[in-house]
């Protein structure tokens, strides 16, 4: 990916910046990378992404994170 995409971490990822999940848009589409693996990188649609944020409010996913 370009050097001109601005990757955001969450405020959760804690201070030490290693595996950390990063997100950013770009050409329309949001990006997805872990920051211990900055090569490898998904890319979806914004109301994909969207779907999945409100998945993750409404607790659909807390079981993955015991």
């Amino acid at each position: 990916m370009s050097a001109e995409i601005e990757w955001q971490k969450s405020s959760f990822s804690g201070g030490g910046g290693e595996q950390c999940v990063e997100i950013a848009e770009h050409a329309g589409e949001i990006l997805m990378r872990e920051s211990d693996e900055p090569g490898v990188v998904t890319v979806t649609s914004r109301s994909k992404f969207s779907a999945f944020i409100e998945g993750v409010k409404a607790g659909e996913f807390d079981h993955f994170a015991r």
